[in-house]
């Protein structure tokens, strides 16, 4: 990303103290990087995706400076909230488009395969949460890991900043979580 981390840092704190001011300095730097991450996101989406980066952004944007409770720490905090607000709009916006059509009308996102290996498959962003969701619930780490990667657009990197792990084991974990998905979402295939 392309921010300084400790200027994000710096103005996510005054704002939590109440600076309104830093909320004005802050949009500009937050919302290009959001934009980034939702470009990277829809670059793997199908074409005429009723959903587009911009509006993406801008719904998560306005969840985040809505956001009463929470006390901003750091830059990585922010990106990790952004991530998971981003993955609400998106399982939201494919629910509401598959109650729109009769018959479902899953919408097609791609499991990206950041680690090498196996070209990406397709896999409908309703069944990825309630997979993601089941792998939360057993692996926590590995759960947050694949929404920072997979709904945040985050670089193995970025994940390790957010995190505060190595990029070594973002890339192990990344791996083993992305089977385990994988594994899981063929499982509900066959059912």
């Amino acid at each position: 990303m392309s921010s300084h981390p400790g200027d994000v840092t710096q103005l996510l704190l005054a704002w939590s103290n109440g600076d309104r001011d830093a909320l004005e300095d802050l949009l500009p730097v937050v919302y290009g990087e959001l934009r980034h991450i939702a470009a990277r996101y829809f670059l793997h989406e199908r074409p005429g995706h009723t959903l587009q980066a911009t509006g993406l952004v801008h719904e998560a944007y306005f969840k985040l400076v809505d956001q009463q409770r929470v006390r901003w720490q750091n830059r990585a905090q922010f990106f990790g909230v952004a991530a998971q607000v981003m993955r609400r709009i998106l399982v939201d916006h494919a629910r509401t488009r598959g109650a729109a059509k009769r018959g479902g009308g899953v919408t097609p996102v791609t499991l990206l395969d950041a680690a090498g290996g196996s070209p990406p498959r397709g896999v409908d962003v309703i069944a990825l949460d309630a997979a993601l969701t089941r792998l939360t619930s057993l692996y926590p780490e590995q759960g947050r890991l694949v929404e920072l990667r997979f709904f945040g657009g985050l670089t193995i990197e970025e994940t390790a900043e957010a995190m505060g792990i190595s990029p070594a084991t973002v890339k192990r974990q990344w791996t083993v979580a992305r089977a385990w998905l994988l594994r899981d979402l063929e499982g509900e295939a066959q059912l």
